[in-house]
């Protein structure tokens, strides 16, 4: 018996051995100077860049190559949201929530193939960071929707824009550049 396990046990780790190989062979084959080339298809991948970005570089937050796409579902699923609720289409958190979906959309529906040019335009992150902050603003919306928040809302308010630079506000000291006695 412990003769067959022997032949077995060495039997397996040349089997191994001879896999790691061939895939060891098989990756360098893949290697074209700079670019690598995917193993069925003619799509030549760029490392660290587009199809072939390996890494966000963000912990917890791993590569997706179809966040672009996610990009249009997620904040075409806000704006279906919006319009399906009560919240009046003058509520000033719809108009611009509204604003920035049609334009990350736009974007992402205009860049399909480039989630550089999609992060570019957005200037937000990254593309996986726009997907999960759709994620995070359809939690926002379902609470802004469910505590009807656009009836908090005072739109006839007063609020000074420009306050009188005459005027001593509250907490300075116009004192402060004499020196202390």
């Amino acid at each position: 018996i412990n003769s067959l396990f022997s032949t077995t046990t060495t039997t397996t780790t040349t089997r191994t051995m001879m896999l790691a190989s061939q895939l060891s062979r098989a990756a360098a084959r893949t290697c074209v100077s700079r670019h690598v080339v995917a193993r069925f298809s003619s799509e030549a991948l760029i490392p660290g860049i587009g199809k072939g970005k390996t890494s966000t570089g963000l912990v917890g937050l791993a590569v997706d190559h179809d966040a672009v796409s996610k990009i249009v579902d997620k904040y075409q699923l806000l704006l279906d949201t919006m319009a399906s609720s009560e919240m009046p289409e003058s509520a000033h958190y719809r108009v611009m929530l509204e604003k920035i979906c049609r334009f990350r959309i736009q974007a992402a529906m205009d860049h399909p193939e480039d989630p550089d040019m999609v992060e570019e335009l957005c200037n937000c992150g990254q593309v996986e960071e726009l997907v999960v902050q759709a994620d995070d603003e359809m939690e926002v919306l379902q609470m802004y929707l469910e505590s009807r928040w656009w009836e908090q809302v005072n739109p006839d308010m007063d609020v000074d824009y420009n306050p009188s630079p005459d005027e001593q506000q509250e907490g300075l000291d116009d004192d402060e550049d004499e020196p202390t006695k």
